[in-house]
């Protein structure tokens, strides 16, 4: 059981989403305006995406991740930033000629995938630790060896944590090579992804697995999602680990009923107190995380 749990919102993803639900957030000002109310709920972490104003899908522009970042940091509101370093990695294959880049293909090498992270110098950027089928399409997400150990070397020179995100027990794996290879600083940062198809599964019975093949000292979160978010949450705390949610990964506070970034953290702080634990201060965990901002 883990009685100080850092409480992680990802507060919208760059999944087709918009669509579906009028809370979440778009611009740069909504992402931030999010990321402030997931703050005030009692989140000691916000993990942000950007999208395309426009358009309302996901993008990797660093202005417009500088533009939140900023405008998070300009609020004066205590929140660890955490920004993703997963655009970039979308292979889709030509439907006529499969060895080609097809619509949807989006890949970048290392460096441009971590742009927006040197420009914004956030405490944590999360990092994909293996290659997905993602979904029931041809999609997929592509994170080599060599990409990621590039990552993890920008990422200790910066002094930014990386959150190690897994989808399958291959995932640990290799973060453990990299580990043992002197690329991530102690104590490593793990997220247990479950319920992505074609990843885990999101159970408890995988959570546990997954749990038990974290190197020693390793801090960790887990999340389920849509329906299963916080079940899976629940089981995290259980099971000594920290938690994630948020709009990127569920976007209903019940059955029907839409939620906003702030409620699911109100609901899974409720959960946690219940449990006899407590989210604690961002300050808290950059101390527990080792962060560059920590104290002492």
């Amino acid at each position: 059981m883990n009685f100080e749990v850092i409480v992680t919102c990802a507060v919208t993803g760059a999944g087709d989403t918009t669509g579906r639900s009028p809370h979440v957030p778009v611009t740069p000002k909504e992402v931030a305006e999010a990321a402030i109310e997931a703050a005030k709920a009692g989140a000691a972490v916000a993990h942000l995406h950007v999208r395309d104003p426009e358009t309302g899908k996901g993008s990797r522009d660093p202005k417009l991740f500088k533009e939140a970042v900023d405008r998070v940091r300009d609020s004066g509101t205590d929140v660890v930033i955490n920004l993703t370093a997963g655009m970039g990695g979308d292979w889709v294959p030509d439907a006529k000629n499969p060895a080609m880049p097809g619509p949807g293909t989006d890949m970048i090498g290392a460096e441009d995938r971590l742009i927006h992270v040197h420009e914004c110098m956030p405490e944590i950027c999360s990092l994909d630790c293996g290659t997905l089928n993602f979904g029931d399409g041809d999609n997929i997400y592509i994170s080599t060896p060599p990409t990621l150990r590039r990552m993890a070397q920008l990422t200790l020179e910066w002094g930014v944590k990386p959150e190690m995100e897994v989808f399958e027990l291959g995932h640990i794996r290799f973060a453990t090579q990299m580990i043992a290879e002197g690329l991530i600083a102690a104590p490593p940062m793990f997220q247990i992804c479950l319920g992505i198809p074609w990843g885990a599964d999101q159970s408890v019975d995988t959570m546990k697995v997954m749990k038990d093949h974290l190197p020693q000292g390793a801090s960790w979160a887990g999340f389920g999602i849509s329906r299963m978010q916080m079940p899976m949450a629940a089981a995290a705390v259980a099971m000594g680990g920290n938690v994630r949610v948020g709009l990127e990964d569920n976007i209903f506070l019940d059955r029907g009923v839409l939620a906003t970034n702030g409620q699911l953290v109100t609901r899974v702080v409720e959960i946690i107190e219940r449990m006899g634990g407590r989210a604690i201060t961002p300050q808290e965990a950059r101390n527990k995380l080792k962060l560059r901002g920590a104290a002492g």
